[in-house]
């Protein structure tokens, strides 16, 4: 069905990756719904079905917004490569599958802060709502929901090795970190089910695209929120070479991620007066919270050379044997090309005083020597990366150009709290503590990067600063809360406007403890419930 110029809608939900295809399927469900969705990137890639393709994709300009953060002297001047999804199911379709629902705290603090209806209490049953986890259905975990769960099946006895050594350094086991207890080594759960990565776009839209009432858009990039006084009517977008008026007749959804969704807004001119302004850009309604509250994960490495023989992926997964693993994967679902980023985690305190975990390590059964592309080493190997689960630095996102294809200044500010430095470098003396401890002995090399002679506080902190990379998880230019540091309600209605709402991970007032595509599908379920109590 092609658009009219003012194609007429009773919700337009721009962007479709991890929340807006969860509300997009919500939504639909009702047939007195009209639903338009927009995503500016395609509808699918051929690697996109392959869990291996958090890899393959990484880099990749026709499923990626291969965005770039702005050098900072906080971390070495370096511009950071910054990974986006851009295919139906957004990041979903390109992460690395690891499943993480997050803490109890998290949620609980979040209502803390004045957001009414987000504590623990209030977000398990859409999680238990939304989840098919294959061990699920017993009240703590979710069974028969869209989205299937699973715990990674490879076996390994590098891992085995993995999981004795974090005993033997004091660290205990966990058989679901994604219930009551997060602490502790443990086997990634992750978005994979048979082989098949469970996308979003797979889980949520193809079925959902089923109905007559969804109308689902690829290759439309947004322009701009089409207000009127104080109320969003409709939304203006690209495609084909022609620029489109779609109108709302309820609300329009902002879920295009915490990059996208703050720069639709300052391009709409909604936002910080002066940043908009520079750009030449109408000031439509002062919202400076916009594109500020900017938080993400940053990733330390540790990499190690493997002495015993067919445990790294390094050789299971190169030259002929690769071959083989492609086999594997054919005939079973099974190997190196089913694997999600990390088959092993562990989520840790790095101080005893504290009560729940404050770093997450990915234990990795391979080495790569160019982290953006991810090419394997040539020897075998092993990395375990660790980031702080709760980051305190700020940094932002706003717009460079009034051009809707340009893309924005993304400022991380990583490391610039002290707690944040602190906590980094005792996660990373902690990787070492596991991989150096005795049942390791069989499987440990030398420590290829950064190497032993990198020892002292301050020469960890200063590796760190030159060398670590985003875990992949912005959040929080959208900020919800009470207060001018805030952008949306509790409700996710934006401030000061009627008929706009965002949800998509920059709404989150403070980092969940872990990976975020989890808690971005909760929130994408979440908005449906709001938006349907109040129709």
């Amino acid at each position: 069905m092609a658009d009219s110029p003012q194609a007429q809608y009773d919700y337009i939900i721009v962007g479709a990756g991890s929340a807006g295809a969860a509300l997009a399927y919500r939504l639909s469900e009702n047939a007195a719904n009209k639903v338009l969705l927009l995503e500016a990137g395609k509808a699918s890639h051929p690697y996109s079905r392959l869990p291996v393709s958090f890899g393959l994709l990484i880099d990749h300009p026709g499923a990626n917004w291969r965005f770039t953060s702005e050098p900072e002297d906080g971390t070495a001047n370096r511009a950071i490569p910054v990974p986006r999804g851009k295919l139906l199911g957004g990041s979903s379709a390109i992460n690395g599958l690891v499943y993480v629902r997050g803490q109890t705290l998290d949620y609980d603090t979040w209502a803390q802060l004045g957001n009414r209806g987000w504590s623990w209490q209030d977000v398990e049953p859409l999680f238990l709502r939304m989840e098919n986890y294959e061990k699920g259905g017993d009240g703590v975990r979710g069974k028969g929901g869209p989205l299937s769960v699973s715990e990674v099946p490879d076996q390994n006895p590098l891992y085995d090795a993995l999981f004795d050594a974090a005993e033997a350094a004091g660290y205990r086991r966990n058989s679901d970190y994604n219930g009551p207890d997060q602490e502790g080594i443990v086997k990634t759960q992750a978005t994979i089910q048979g082989g098949r990565r469970m996308s979003t776009a797979h889980c949520y839209l193809r079925p959902a695209m089923a109905r007559n009432n969804l109308h689902v858009v690829t290759e439309a990039l947004t322009h701009h929120l089409v207000l009127e006084g104080k109320r969003c009517v409709g939304v203006a977008y690209a495609q084909g070479g022609q620029v489109i008026e779609a109108r709302a007749g309820a609300e329009v959804i902002l879920s295009a991620g915490a990059i996208g969704s703050p720069q639709i807004l300052e391009l709409s001119g909604i936002g910080k007066p002066d940043v908009l302004q520079a750009h030449g850009i109408a000031v439509q309604h002062e919202l400076p919270a916009v594109g500020e509250n900017f938080r993400d994960h940053i990733n330390a490495r540790i990499q190690w050379k493997v002495t015993a023989s067919g445990v790294s992926y390094n050789e299971r997964a190169r030259g002929i044997n690769l071959l083989g693993q492609v086999a594997k994967y054919l005939t079973t679902g099974g190997g190196f090309i089913s694997l999600p980023s990390a088959p092993l985690l562990a989520f840790l305190r790095t101080r005893p005083e504290l009560e729940t975990p404050d770093v997450q390590m990915h234990l990795v059964p391979y080495a790569v020597k160019d982290p953006k592309r991810r090419k394997l080493h040539p020897f075998p190997g092993m990395t375990v990366s660790c980031y702080q689960l709760r980051p305190e630095s700020l940094g932002s996102i706003h717009i460079r150009s009034a051009d809707p294809a340009s893309q924005p200044a993304i400022r991380f500010n990583f490391l610039g709290d002290q707690i944040d430095r602190e906590t980094m470098v005792e996660g990373f003396k902690m990787m070492r503590r596991i991989v150096e401890a005795a049942p390791m002995d069989p499987f440990r090399g030398e420590e290829y990067s950064p190497g032993s002679e990198v020892d002292a506080d301050d020469a960890i902190e200063q590796w760190i600063r030159q060398n670590s990379e985003t875990a992949y998880h912005p959040i929080g230019t959208c900020r919800m809360g009470p207060g001018p540091n805030a952008v949306v309600d509790q409700r996710l209605k934006v401030y000061g406007l009627e008929g706009l709402r965002v949800a998509d991970a920059s709404i989150f007032p403070t980092m969940p403890s872990g990976n975020t595509n989890a808690p971005s599908i909760m929130v994408g379920e979440k908005c449906a419930d709001l938006i349907m109590a109040s129709a």
